[in-house]
């Protein structure tokens, strides 16, 4: 009988980072996993609709079984297939993040590859990574690893509407490099991407939000780019990151709400740049928790050092080590942390 791995979604931060790297690993390793008390942390605890479709995908993706996949559930069980499909399709009724469903899917499809195509969810989503973080951050870090990812917005998609469209290239990696990212280095350049549904263009959205960030970061270079889109419901956002010497990529991003000025949308996003620049962070915050699995999947020592060990880092450290023997130090150093990961390799 295959054993299968007991995980408590209820450990560290308790939210949904425990099952989104549970299945993603799961699927990637061929481990079967039970994952209960999910997102016991939340106020609305269960699977919500970007987790239930997330695993629904992947456990479609490689022919596996899953129990109790269903709206609310607070346990799931899953045993992966091996029968890799080329294609995946995924659908989120709501304003579901697409960018915490990639989470668990490019965690999965890491060696196999496959061509995904996501109806509905949000491009930009509240307490969740926008998918331009994805695009300037995450993924071309991970091509310095050997993991290469693309992605084409057909459209965006806002809170609480939804209605993106989405689709995304996985090539599988043959081997992982290992990461490098503890000097921050000379500060090369900074973008930025302002963006608001056409519902906000007579307002200026889309300015008001560069011109704020532009304000905050006065002494740097700043590339800006506004953008109107076309969206179910209006939303905007704007996502900055900076490039250096050393090939460090820190973003940061704040997202529009009703109610909340344009102009505090921009100056959120600069002060948050700003505030990891000042740090000498070689790595953000947001980044230092996301790129932790494929550390441990690659071949050979990295290192990085970020502003501090944030709770969905620590969480993620403790979900890995229950799937692989990768070892994992962690160590204060000059108000950073630096995180090491001797990988296990591909």
């Amino acid at each position: 009988m295959i054993s299968v791995l007991e995980i408590d979604g209820s450990h560290g931060s308790g939210g949904g980072q425990v099952l989104r790297t549970s299945i993603g690993l799961s699927a990637l390793l061929n481990k079967a996993v039970r994952v209960y008390n999910i997102r016991a942390g939340r106020c609305n605890p269960g699977l919500r609709q970007q987790h239930l479709q997330g695993i629904k995908a992947v456990s479609d993706f490689c022919s596996g079984e899953l129990k109790g996949a269903e709206l609310g559930s607070k346990e799931i069980e899953f045993r992966p297939g091996k029968g890799y499909k080329k294609e995946m399709n995924v659908k989120i009724p709501t304003a579901g993040s697409i960018g915490l469903l990639l989470q668990t899917i490019l965690t999965a499809t890491l060696k196999s590859g496959t061509d995904i195509k996501i109806e509905g969810g949000a491009t930009f989503g509240k307490w969740a990574p926008p998918i331009t973080y994805f695009e300037k951050v995450l993924l071309p870090v991970l091509e310095m690893m050997g993991y290469r990812v693309e992605i084409k917005i057909l459209k965006h998609g806002f809170y609480p509407a939804g209605g993106a469209r989405v689709e995304v290239g996985v090539n599988p990696a043959k081997e992982l490099k290992p990461l490098n990212l503890v000097e921050q280095g000379d500060l090369k350049e900074i973008h930025c991407l302002s963006i608001a549904s056409k519902y906000l263009a007579k307002a200026r959205v889309a300015e008001r939000q560069t011109e704020a960030a532009r304000n905050m970061l006065r002494k740097y270079n700043l590339f800006a780019k506004t953008e109107y889109v076309d969206s179910e419901c209006p939303g905007s956002a704007l996502v900055l990151w900076a490039r250096s010497s050393t090939g460090c990529i820190l973003g940061s991003d704040s997202l529009g709400e009703r109610g909340k000025p344009a102009e505090t949308v921009g100056k959120e996003a600069a002060e948050g740049l700003v505030k990891t620049l000042n740090s000498g962070s070689a790595v953000d915050e947001y980044l230092s928790d996301q790129i932790l699995p494929f550390l441990a999947m690659a071949s050979g020592k990295s290192e990085i050092l970020a502003p501090k060990l944030t709770r969905h880092a620590e969480t993620n450290i403790w979900v890995i080590r229950k799937f692989l023997d990768a070892e994992f130090s962690v160590k204060g150093e000059k108000g950073l942390v630096r995180i090491a990961c001797q990988g296990q390799g591909l």
